[in-house]
């Protein structure tokens, strides 16, 4: 090794503090992850909130504001996903720093966790999507972007009567599922038909909808999609296309306009979420997700909500 290096090296880095940085990108992230005495909070302890975000109870002031849906009774097979706000928080963030974007993103805005939609009933489907409608009507007045986390898939349906009251939105939708079918054992609500309800109710739009990932043999019962316009990449054009192809094509599809971003767990292959209420093998996996959110962050200016299903 290079004798005069190893010493400017030693002069440089013996001893010094982890946030001690010349780089000017790194130091300026460390500047918002170091607390006041140069230390970082620990990932393990403290109250648990979506990204160690702090907790707010009101979304007054804020940019965007996380949620939590803990609600799942319109599952047609597993429950449970009511817990699913809960176990995400319970994760330890022990990077904040994004490399791709090279930021703190939590530090470009201003974000909050604000807690969980309040329920009237623990019972009552109905009177929940009631709840959740009110509640994302709030935040819309407040002129705050919301991205929530569930819950079942049918709490979209709400979100998107709330979001798109004044101006139908586009969709960019992941999923194993259309979830775009018609009644279903004597009901309208349920996590298999959030999206047709929202297109026939006018506040969703269709022709700027995309679904990725489809895949399994509900197939049979999504002719919705289709015959409203959606744009649907089935999971085997997926990986033909490629990530960057099918993101391209999610851009092209939604324009300039305000847009919904739905994610459904099962859109990835049960082996990255196999607690999922309805596993379909061949998903995406986690890289591929996270690739292809990436390159959707060049249209910054979309509305966007995430709601992911448990």
């Amino acid at each position: 090794m290079d004798e005069a290096k190893l010493k400017a090296l030693r002069a440089r880095y013996t001893d010094v503090g982890v946030f001690d940085i010349d780089d000017p990108v790194l130091a300026a992230a460390a500047a918002k992850i170091a607390t006041p005495d140069g230390r970082r909070t620990l990932p393990y302890s403290g109250v648990s909130t979506f990204l160690d975000l702090p907790f707010q109870a009101s979304a007054a002031g804020l940019d965007i504001a996380l949620v939590g849906i803990p609600m799942d009774l319109g599952v047609s097979n597993r429950p449970g996903a009511r817990f699913g706000p809960r176990a995400i928080r319970s994760v330890e963030r022990i990077g904040p720093y994004h490399h791709r974007f090279q930021s703190v993103p939590q530090g470009s805005c201003r974000v909050a966790d604000i807690g969980d939609v309040p329920f009237r009933s623990r019972y009552s489907l109905e009177q929940s999507l009631q709840d959740i409608e009110a509640y994302f009507k709030n935040l819309v007045c407040l002129g705050v972007r919301p991205i929530s986390a569930g819950g079942d898939h049918t709490v979209s349906y709400p979100i998107l009567k709330a979001l798109g009251a004044q101006r139908p939105v586009g969709m960019i939708h992941i999923d194993a599922h259309c979830d775009t079918g018609g009644v279903y054992d004597g009901s309208k609500f349920h996590h298999g038909g959030p999206f047709r309800l929202a297109v026939l109710d006018g506040v969703l739009d269709p022709e700027r909808t995309i679904q990725i990932g489809i895949r399994g043999g509900s197939n049979v019962i999504w002719e919705f999609s289709y015959a409203s316009g959606m744009t649907v990449i089935n999971i085997e054009d997926f990986a033909a296309l490629g990530v960057a192809a099918v993101a391209q094509k999610a851009r092209e599809v939604v324009g300039d306009g305000p847009v919904y971003l739905s994610i459904d767990v099962d859109g990835f292959d049960p082996v990255f979420a196999p607690g999922t209420g309805t596993p379909e093998i061949g998903g995406l996996t986690s890289r591929e997700g996270l690739d292809f959110l990436w390159r959707l962050a060049a249209k910054s200016s979309m509305l966007m909500t995430v709601m992911p299903e448990a």
